[in-house]
């Protein structure tokens, strides 16, 4: 490849142009940030509607999440407003939010569904 060809250093992404789009799971919609489809890794802008829910997965390889607003919780805990999570390989559970919220979210391979 030559300079004329080489893809950017930086790809600067305009969030507000982005659209949202709705999941298959109720009340959970999505701005795909990044994605690289040979890796399966993603970021993503999460926005769950009050009382949604991702039903039983596992996270393949890392999930890392930092909670912009509202708050979501599992098995383990509550995330806040302000505060980060993050999920070893292999692990489970199912996820829910009572108030709603809205998250950056960092997959290195996307999540296995159980439903």
């Amino acid at each position: 490849m030559n300079a004329e060809t080489m893809p950017p250093d930086s790809t600067y992404v305009d969030v507000d142009k982005v659209p949202w789009t709705k999941t298959r799971f109720p009340g959970v919609e999505t701005k795909l940030l990044m994605e690289n489809k040979a890796t399966g890794m993603s970021t993503q802008l999460m926005r769950w509607a009050p009382g949604a829910r991702l039903p039983a997965h596992e996270h393949v390889d890392i999930e890392q999440t930092y909670v912009i607003s509202g708050s979501f919780a599992d098995h383990a805990g509550v995330c806040r407003t302000g505060q980060y999570v993050w999920r070893r390989a292999g692990s489970r559970h199912d996820a829910w939010t009572d108030e709603g919220c809205l998250m950056l979210a960092v997959f290195l391979k996307p999540n296995t569904f159980f439903d």
